[in-house]
């Protein structure tokens, strides 16, 4: 290896195609001769795209918190020749700012100290190893699972609750959907205000802030403040479709249509700009720029510009009135770099600008919808940030499972459509019984050669839950035998049979020989920034247990959720997705099966949709499931068992115990109360 040949220490740059602070720092630093010509002289370079290899961020992530106590991208870190961290940090400025040194000045720094006090480097790499490894043992932390620990993470949740705002905690604001499925869940079961008042107050002022894309759909990666007004503009696929998810959640649990109207345009948004229409599969990013020099111009608006696309024939003045009160747009905006531009935000209702103009709320609607359309028309004719058309797995399938689940709640048959296709691409492409999951099935760049990457923990976890996701959605026996084949090798390739809990990657012998840190075991549980990989593994095999009945899958999740049982009350919402878990686990799991066809079945599906519980499935089987021999073991003993019955019914199942079978929406709706 170079490093170790020409004993140099190695400077490790991790970023990303969306990452904006990245981009700065390729710009100011890395482009520059002076900066390149001491890289080049002191360091051997190393660059990881974050996206591609998360093992490898994960525990470079895990080291420079641990040095510097930041976290983050650009992830700047230097190590020895043999890999191992001895400082880092984030983003370093071209001169002294921002109350951080030069990236000049550190590089000169770590090379003097490289030479001339090798001793002092060697031994700070190794805390540093020791500090990893102690982060990563999960020592001290086991106990016994309990539904307190759910209490905790909610408590914790709710003692950072803006209550004016919406979100938890202060700038910058994440929008954190774990947590937020987590408090619709328990508010659905509780009917506690509180829950209610803290995901509603959430949602509502997101999808009003700027950090939602007013007028393409969709959500930016988070807020610089906390009023939701001024984002970082990227935009994630994982952000949107989990908060797909929240809102069609919250749908359910409230039956506001605010809700639904969102999750509609979040799909909108996919659609267009991250969906491969002809293939299926999911888009990774929209990049927040789309230049060096740009600052979210693209998503951004000067007053001139607002009429300028309001006056393609005529000036039209109501319209323009309407777009300006409604967006908040001013001649001195939101951006820092440029005053003059407005992030467009929902500042006053339709109610109150009629009044304001003397106009009925319809009128004000009607010319809203106007300008909307013609505001997006023209911003379409601008530079357009770059979208990173790699197909991840990982999040692949919780866009997958998004869409499935919004397709369900909304009735929306064509995004039912396009998630399956996307999921037939994933298990086509991806998977292969012997090797197991790809993490990339494409590259942005098709001409790109690189080595296939293996899967880890999350594509295992997440995909396998889409693939329940699917069955649930279809009744398809074929996606229930893909669901099982994957979490049986998620158990053979990333299981610990000693301690329990699952690994981040592969278990395999070649790990322990790994270069640097990359040979520390990881098992993640902390959400950041997707649903973490141990409890989506843990709730995996619970939904397996559910249809199988074999213990052997429950055994699994609770060595998992144990590991962490002592401790993940003290990580409040970033031990949200652990939360979830622990209600598949401690909660009992309901079925609803419905068989039969025809608006009376319609009618039972709505009814059983109605309501939420992240603990409740809903299957429709046609009538002839009874002679075809194809269900899940425990659905099998459960219909097949069943008297015959010459219509449609429901049947209302609860740890594997059912209740009498209904066939009337009001009956369904009250055992569905009283099972609850």
């Amino acid at each position: 290896m170079s490093a170790q040949r020409e004993n140099k220490p190695i400077l490790l740059d991790i970023g990303a195609v969306w990452c904006h602070w990245c981009h700065v720092m390729d710009r100011e630093s890395y482009d520059s001769p002076e900066i390149a010509q001491i890289v080049n002289e002191h360091f051997i370079a190393v660059k990881v795209d974050r996206d591609e290899r998360p093992d490898i961020d994960g525990r470079y992530q895990i080291a420079v918190s641990s040095i510097s106590g930041q976290g983050g991208w650009p992830l700047t870190a230097f190590l020895t020749p043999d890999g191992k961290p001895f400082y880092g940090g984030t983003y370093f400025p071209p001169d002294d700012h921002y109350g951080r040194p030069s990236f000049r000045r550190v590089l000169l720094s770590i090379a003097g100290a490289y030479r001339e006090k090798h001793g002092d480097v060697v031994e700070q790499a190794q805390m540093v190893e020791r500090a990893i490894a102690q982060a990563e043992s999960h020592a001290g932390q086991s106990g016994e699972i309990s539904p307190k620990v759910i209490d905790a993470i909610v408590a914790s949740a709710l003692r950072t609750f803006d209550e004016e705002n919406g979100g938890f905690g202060n700038a910058p604001k994440f929008p954190h959907p774990s947590i937020l499925d987590l408090l619709i869940d328990q508010y659905a079961r509780s009917g506690d205000e509180r829950l209610r008042r803290a995901f509603v107050t959430t949602l509502e002022k997101m999808a009003r802030g700027g950090v939602y894309d007013q007028l393409a759909g969709g959500f930016h990666r988070y807020s610089v403040d906390e009023h939701w007004i001024v984002p970082h503009f990227e935009k994630m696929s994982y952000d949107n479709s989990e908060l797909l998810k929240n809102y069609a959640h919250a749908y359910r649990a409230t039956r506001e249509p605010f809700f639904a109207d969102v999750a509609r345009d979040i799909i909108r948004w996919m659609d267009e700009w991250l969906s491969d229409r002809e293939r299926g599969g999911f888009y990774a990013s929209q990049d927040a720029d789309y230049s060096m020099d740009d600052d979210g111009d693209y998503f951004t608006w000067t007053v001139q510009e607002t009429h300028d696309a309001l006056n393609e024939d005529a000036f039209n003045e109501p319209e323009a009135k309407v777009a300006s009160l409604y967006y908040d747009i001013n001649e001195i905006g939101d951006m820092h770099h440029n005053p003059a531009r407005n992030v467009l935000h929902v500042r006053a209702s339709l109610e109150d600008i009629g009044k304001r103009l003397d106009l009925t709320s319809d009128q004000v609607r009607a010319l809203l919808d106007a300008a909307k359309s013609k505001m997006y028309a023209a911003r379409l004719k601008r530079p357009t940030p770059y979208v990173d058309k790699t197909l991840y797995v990982s999040w692949n399938a919780l866009c997958i499972s998004a869409y499935l689940e919004a397709a369900r709640v909304l009735g929306m048959d064509e995004v039912r459509r396009f998630g399956l296709r996307s999921l037939d691409r994933i298990l086509a492409e991806a998977w292969d019984p012997v090797r197991g999951l790809r993490h990339v099935i494409a590259y942005s760049d098709p001409a790109a050669e690189k080595r296939p990457v293996p899967g880890v923990l999350d594509d295992y976890a997440f995909t396998a839950n889409a693939c329940f996701d699917a069955y649930e959605s279809t009744s398809d026996i074929t996606y229930f035998n893909f669901a099982k084949q994957i979490v049986d090798k998620t158990i053979s390739l990333f299981f610990d049979s000693v301690s329990g809990g699952f690994f981040d990657t592969e278990k395999s012998a070649d790990r322990l020989q790994a270069f640097g840190v990359l040979s520390t075991p990881r098992k993640p549980f902390q959400d950041s920034p997707t649903p973490a990989g141990n409890p989506a593994a843990a709730i995996a095999l619970l939904r397996l247990h559910y249809f199988t009945n074999d213990r052997s899958y429950r055994d699994k999740a609770k060595e998992t959720l144990e590991l962490m049982a002592g401790s993940a009350g003290q990580y409040g919402l970033f031990a949200a997705t652990y939360g979830l878990a622990v209600v598949h686990f401690s909660q009992p799991h309901t079925q609803v099966l419905i068989i039969g066809e025809g608006n009376s079945a319609d009618a039972l599906v709505s009814e059983a949709l109605s309501t939420f519980s992240v603990t409740r499935s809903v299957l429709r089987f046609s009538p002839d499931i009874m002679a075809s021999g194809t269900l899940p073991p425990a659905l099998a003993q459960t219909i097949l068992n069943l008297p015959a019955h010459p219509g449609t019914l429901a049947l209302v199942c609860s740890g594997f115990s059912c209740r009498p079978p209904v066939s009337d929406r009001e009956e369904l709706a009250r055992t569905l109360r009283s099972s609850s």
